[in-house]
C-alpha cells in the first residue's frame, strides 16, 4: 500500500491540462478500479506508471513520485533518455523521407 498519495496535487495538475482521471488511467493502461485504488492511497504506482504520468502531466518524474507516496519508485532517467533519442532519430528519418518524396 502506498502512503501519503497527494490526490489534490494530481487533480490540480490534471485540471491545469484539461485532463481527467480516466485519461490518466488510460495512458498507463489502468482500469478505473486500479486508478481509484491509487487515488485512495491503496495501490502503489510503478516506475513505469510514474514515467507515463509525469509525461502526461508535464512534470519531472521525481516531482511526481514525491506526490505519489513515500515508497514510489522513480524511473531511471537514462532509460527514458534512450527512448526519446531513438524516437527523435525516427522522426528525423521520417521527415527526411517526406521531404525527399515531396521533392519528386
Amino acid at each position: 500500500m502506498a502512503l501519503f498519495f497527494d490526490a489534490a496535487w494530481f487533480d490540480a495538475r490534471l485540471g491545469e491540462r484539461g485532463l481527467s482521471r480516466d485519461i490518466m488511467g488510460a495512458t498507463a493502461g489502468l482500469s478505473a478500479a486500479d486508478l481509484a485504488l491509487i487515488f485512495k492511497d491503496q495501490r502503489e504506482i510503478s516506475a513505469r506508471e510514474v514515467a507515463v504520468f509525469a509525461e502526461l502531466l508535464g512534470v519531472e518524474a521525481a516531482e511526481l513520485a514525491a506526490h505519489a507516496g513515500v515508497s514510489t519508485p522513480v524511473p531511471r532517467q537514462d532509460a527514458a533518455d534512450g527512448r526519446i533519442a531513438a524516437l527523435e532519430r525516427r522522426v528525423a528519418a521520417l521527415e527526411a523521407e517526406v521531404a525527399r518524396l515531396a521533392g519528386k
